[in-house]
């Protein structure tokens, strides 16, 4: 009998590559254009807590984006950026966690996580 938690994650995976991913466009923090990658992403959210300078608690989210590890190549860094919908998405450090973690435990889907810079012109 095979591995059937890695057997449904890989089935849930090709759900979701299939019918919840958007094109959009990656691109290497310093590199031009001619390093684009187009690649297959779903948007997602990570809510996180930090603590300001005088201990208030500020809550806000990032948004975030699924995309397949085989697909992207290499691993995202802080400053690199994600086009998507017509915005452009830096790619940042979250605290304590870096600019990305895995998204399942099989290290299939990398989630990366960005705050929107606005408009891509």
């Amino acid at each position: 009998m095979g591995d059937l938690l890695r057997d449904g994650l890989n089935w849930l995976k090709q759900q979701r590559t299939a019918y919840m991913t958007s094109p959009v466009t990656y691109r290497r923090a310093g590199s031009g254009s001619q390093n684009d990658a187009e690649v297959q992403a779903t948007f997602g959210k990570t809510d996180y807590e930090v603590a300001d300078d005088y201990g208030a608690t500020i809550r806000t989210h990032v948004i975030d984006f699924l995309i397949l590890t085989d697909e992207l190549g290499h691993e995202p860094k802080a400053g690199d950026v994600i086009v998507a919908d017509g915005r452009k998405y830096e790619v940042m450090n979250l605290a304590g966690e870096g600019p990305w973690r895995w998204s399942d435990p099989y290290r299939t889907t990398l989630r990366i996580h960005t705050k929107d810079i606005g408009n891509d012109p």
